[in-house]
């Protein structure tokens, strides 16, 4: 069944107009995952700044990371988000999501009193 010649297949996620959302603690924010499915520090924006905010609220991250690129005026009409989640072990779903309409920046929701400040500087290694 495995044939070691085969070449994994990873998702084109770097096309115009896209960006990820990933559970934080997934670990898309890491320097390896972001490497292996070829997204930019941009497509991880949300799930860093998300993890920065909140910490880790599990699923509901998503849900942050999608209110925090509509916040930033980034979803328009035809723009792409491909949400990854992974859960313990073996756990892992992904959807992508197709923006119908432009959406207006939100006047409310929870990063109403900091978006101007995001994104912020986080730093990829930490030395104790």
């Amino acid at each position: 069944m495995f044939n070691s010649k085969w070449k994994p297949y990873i998702p084109t996620s770097n096309k115009p107009s896209s960006t990820s959302a990933s559970t934080p603690a997934a670990g898309l924010s890491s320097t390896s995952s972001r490497r292996n499915l070829q997204l930019s520090a941009e497509h991880v924006e949300a799930s860093r700044m998300t993890l920065h905010r909140f910490g880790n609220t599990s699923s509901s991250s998503l849900w942050y990371e999608m209110s925090y690129i509509e916040a930033k005026g980034r979803m328009k009409k035809g723009d792409r988000v491909w949400q990854i989640a992974f859960g313990s072990g073996f756990k892992c779903n992904s959807a992508v999501w197709k923006c119908n309409r432009t959406i207006k920046t939100p006047t409310d929701g929870p990063w109403q009193d900091c978006i101007a400040r995001y994104p912020v500087h986080i730093p990829e290694i930490v030395k104790l």
